[in-house]
């Protein structure tokens, strides 16, 4: 069984811009919020590596 067998589904939703929690530090050491649509890119980029490195 790999990881992605157990990962949650993706659900979309219309407020994806709302926080979810948290916050990052960006360059100028303002807080950011975290948001839905930032973990959804992230995970994106992951799994876009993750299929990269299975080619090599």
């Amino acid at each position: 069984m790999s990881m992605q067998d157990n990962a949650a589904p993706c659900i979309t939703s219309k407020q994806s811009q709302e926080p979810v929690g948290g916050f990052i530090i960006d360059g100028q050491g303002r807080e950011v919020p975290i948001t839905e649509d930032m973990i959804q890119q992230a995970c994106d980029a992951l799994e876009e590596s993750r299929e990269q490195a299975r080619q090599s």
